[in-house]
């Protein structure tokens, strides 16, 4: 999807995050803590984001017996060429535009 206008501060932090370990399945609790964004903001983000084909999502079987099925996240191909978009035209790499 093509998108029209720049991404906001938090949606750079969340590709930052994300482009570090682009193939690795993270859960959004783990993506709270690396962010610092509250949950109120992670999630409806995070799902803007795969409605926009940015961000996978999947149910992902409890690690451990008694706990309930999480959501786990990743970039789509179309998420990892917005990031790159968005190094190239800082100039960088992603984390050096999140964190300015």
């Amino acid at each position: 999807m093509v998108r029209s206008r720049r991404p906001s501060k938090q949606m750079l932090l969340l590709l930052n995050i994300l482009w570090v370990r682009t193939q690795q399945w993270r859960h959004g609790y783990e993506l709270m803590k690396e962010t610092g964004l509250q949950s109120g903001t992670l999630y409806p983000l995070l799902m803007r984001m795969h409605e926009q084909g940015l961000v996978e999502a999947e149910w992902r079987e409890p690690e451990r017996p008694g706990r309930p099925a999480r959501h786990a996240y990743r970039l789509s191909a179309a998420g990892v060429a917005l990031a790159r978009e968005v190094a190239v035209q800082a100039g960088g790499f992603v984390g050096e535009v999140a964190r300015t």
